[in-house]
């Protein structure tokens, strides 16, 4: 890694960009009259913003990081998730997007209650607090190690300040200074892997078509291995997830579906989430290529790695070696703004959550002033314990207890798109049959990830060859399929009366014949 600390030019860049988040946060604050406005926005926001907010939402310093170390060391085959969003999308765009429109005012498991009752809005939106803050302090971490190596500041003073910037805007702005932010740090994030791109690119002897030949030669850029086998991470492994993935995103998650909300129209939300996907793949793809190119940069003789190099860190040390001064800047500040248009968007939706979900529940009565003065110490509490989250990553070094704590989370949080699946596709489900699949869920991810999460090479729990015997990503998949089925035959053996088609695809279908 880089042993110099970064020019002052690009530490200034870099500290700009953060300044600018606060000061960004102060500007949106004195429009945020009501909670309603603090958590949707003046519903004036243009639909291209909202679908720009939503690209930088689904990405993060992790898609920076993460996916051209992915490309280096294998290939392509991480962003077939990615490529099934778009395929599950287009069909389902038209309908979910005028149901939560309809449906709910402001928590996307209000859907949720409405069709199957209380605890099925309690468990969904618990399964989100809990994944989000594990993302959100994994991002935290991620961000705050990789800007700690390049300016040689310690990483805990790296995270704080970050931390600061984060919540300050979120606190203050609202999801009206989010989107605009997300807007601003989304052209940052193009920005700076195109810069990275165009030097991959060009600079090597023979120019692009000679490193895109030599990428593809050397198997960099590909998305196999095709074989149809679920035990390893295979194509048909990536598609199978990346449809369930596009589900949870775009039908029960919060940070998505509270952007539906935003827009001022149901035209416009449909917009913006076309624009959201598009963005999200083409960004996907331009740092898998950054990935495989940086492969064919350091293989071909253009450049050398140090001795036993991990893959994680070869784009930091090509940042840090290759770019110019004031483009080192540049492309840390995307990698800054990656985190905080994630980050920002997390604590604002955990807020709206804690609101919608508990505060309204436990005080029905309370003033929207009182909502809104309280969605904003939720903001300030969730960004203290995403601190806490990071700060436990770097006490064990992202180790030990809290890999078992998040493989906990998994158990109880499984299952969130067959229980959307099943209201939507079903009038004859019902809350009994879906808490009985729920449980048998929750039963079946307990024994799944209990067998698979070692523990100095042996799991928690050993079955020999009754393990569970596929990938770890098949897992989501299994739960959310076994809630679907399991709920839908378990309602057969109660008397209920049919759902509101207004709250399942059939209504849709039926206005529009």
């Amino acid at each position: 890694m880089n042993q110099e600390p970064i020019h002052w030019i690009d530490g200034l860049i870099v500290a700009a960009s953060v300044v600018f988040t606060i000061g960004t946060g102060f500007y949106f604050a004195r429009r945020q009259k009501s909670s309603d406005r603090y958590f949707s926005g003046s519903k004036n926001i243009p639909s291209w913003a909202i679908g720009i907010s939503i690209f930088a939402t689904l990405l993060s310093s992790v898609t920076f990081l993460a996916y051209p170390a992915a490309a280096y060391k294998s290939n392509w085959i991480l962003l077939v998730q990615g490529l099934m969003v778009p395929v599950v999308l287009v069909g389902l765009i038209g309908f979910i997007v005028p149901l939560f429109r309809k449906a709910i005012k402001l928590s996307t498991y209000e859907y949720f209650e409405r069709r199957f009752g209380v605890f099925a809005r309690m468990y969904s939106s618990v399964a989100f607090l809990l994944t989000h803050f594990s993302k959100m302090g994994t991002v935290l971490y991620l961000v705050s190690i990789a800007l700690s190596s390049f300016t040689h500041f310690p990483v805990l003073t790296v995270m704080l300040v970050l931390s600061i910037a984060i919540i300050t805007l979120t606190v203050l702005g609202g999801m009206e200074a989010v989107i605009w932010m997300d807007v601003i740090q989304g052209g940052l994030l193009i920005g700076g892997g195109l810069l990275c791109l165009g030097i991959l690119l060009f600079r090597p002897e023979g120019g692009p078509t000679v490193a895109l030949s030599q990428a593809f030669q050397m198997g960099k850029i590909d998305v196999g291995p095709f074989n149809f086998n679920f035990s390893e991470l295979t194509f048909w492994v990536m598609v199978v997830n990346g449809a369930f993935y596009a589900l949870q995103k775009y039908g029960t998650d919060q940070t998505i579906v509270q952007r539906y909300l935003a827009a001022k129209s149901d035209k416009d939300a449909k917009h913006a989430a076309l624009i959201g996907v598009v963005m999200s793949v083409a960004v996907w793809t331009l740092f898998m290529l950054i990935g495989s190119l940086l492969y064919v940069y350091y293989h071909n003789g253009t450049a050398t790695l140090p001795e036993g190099i991990s893959a994680d860190k070869v784009f930091p040390l090509f940042i840090s070696t290759q770019l110019p001064v004031g483009a080192v800047g540049l492309v840390l500040a995307a990698l800054v703004a990656a985190a905080l248009a994630s980050l920002q968007s997390d604590l604002n939706c955990i807020s709206a959550i804690g609101i919608a979900d508990y505060y309204r529940r436990l005080k029905p009565n309370s003033t929207d002033k009182q909502q809104l003065r309280m969605g904003r110490i939720l903001v300030l509490v969730a960004g203290v314990l995403m601190m806490t989250v990071a700060y436990l990553y770097v006490t064990w070094e992202g180790e030990g207890v809290l890999g078992v704590v998040f493989g906990l989370y998994a158990i109880f949080s499984a299952g969130i798109v067959g229980i959307f699946l099943l209201g939507l596709l079903s009038r004859r489900a019902n809350w009994q049959g879906l808490y009985i699949g729920i449980a048998v869920c929750i039963l079946f991810t307990a024994y799944a990830v209990l067998t698979t999460t070692k523990i100095d090479d042996t799991p928690i729990l050993d079955l020999g060859k009754f393990n569970f015997p596929h990938h770890k990503y098949m897992l989501g998949v299994y739960s959310h399929i076994i809630v679907l089925v399991v709920g839908y035959i378990a309602s057969l053996f109660f008397k209920s009366e049919p759902a509101d088609e207004h709250l399942t695809i059939y209504g849709y279908i039926k206005s529009k014949k």
